[in-house]
C-alpha cells in the first residue's frame, strides 16, 4: 500500500509500515529527526491530492488537547490558533483517501467535530504509561490491544496508577522549540500495532 503519515518527524509509524513492505512516507514542516529519505518536509495538505491508500495523521495537539484549552481564555491569540487547528483536522478528515486514522489526545476535536471511534492507552500496547488518545477512523477497524500490562501501583482508592506519559519525564519538559515534538512521539508499541493490524 501507498501510505502517507502526516505530522510525523520521528518516523516510528512510517518505519513500522515500511518494515512490513509498504510504500510509506512521512510528512512534516520540520525535517525528519533521523534524516530519512522517505520524508516530505512541507505542508501536508497539497499531498492529500495524490493517490494514497491510507492516511495516518498525528496533528499537533498544542491547541487541541484538554490540557491546553484552558489557556485560550488567558492568552491572547490562542483561541484563533485552536480554530486553525480544528480546520486543519477537518481537512485531514475530508481527504479523499479510502483509509484514514487521525490520532490525538483527549481534547476539543470530540466536542467540536465528532467523537473518536475509540480511545486507546499506551499500556494496552506494552508501554507502561497512561495517555488517553483518541482515534478517528475511516475505512479501518478499531485497533486491538496487543499487550495489556498490569499497573505498577494503585492509588488509595484502588484505582490503577500508571506513569503519566513517560518515565523519562517528557510530560514535564519546560518550554522549548522541541518540546511539542518530544511529547508527541508515537509509542513504539502503538506504531507496531497500527502497521500489523492496518497494513
Amino acid at each position: 500500500m501507498k501510505i502517507l503519515v502526516a505530522c510525523e518527524r520521528f518516523g516510528r509509524v512510517r518505519d513500522a509500515f515500511r518494515a512490513r513492505g509498504h510504500d510509506a512516507y512521512s510528512c512534516d514542516t520540520e525535517p525528519d529527526a533521523n534524516g530519512s529519505p522517505y520524508h516530505y518536509r512541507q505542508d501536508v495538505l497539497p499531498l492529500l491530492e495524490y493517490e494514497w491508500n491510507m492516511l495516518l495523521a498525528f496533528p499537533p495537539c498544542t491547541y487541541l488537547c484538554v490540557s491546553g484549552i484552558h489557556w485560550n481564555s488567558r492568552v491572547p491569540g490562542r483561541r484563533e490558533k485552536t480554530e486553525e487547528a480544528l480546520a486543519f483536522v477537518f481537512q485531514l478528515m475530508r481527504a479523499r483517501i479510502p483509509r484514514i486514522a487521525i490520532e490525538n489526545p483527549a481534547g476539543i476535536i470530540s466536542t467540536r467535530i465528532c467523537r473518536p471511534r475509540q480511545y486507546i492507552q499506551p499500556w494496552q500496547f506494552g508501554e507502561p504509561y497512561s495517555k488517553m488518545t483518541g482515534l478517528w477512523l475511516k475505512g479501518l477497524p478499531n485497533l486491538v490491544p496487543t499487550n495489556i500490562l498490569e499497573p505498577e501501583a494503585f492509588q488509595q482508592n484502588g484505582r490503577p496508577r500508571w506513569r503519566n506519559q513517560t518515565g523519562t519525564g517528557q510530560n514535564r519538559l519546560g518550554p522549548s522549540p522541541t518540546r511539542a515534538a518530544e511529547r508527541g512521539r508515537t509509542y513504539a508499541g502503538i506504531a507496531a500495532a497500527m502497521a500489523e493490524q492496518w497494513g
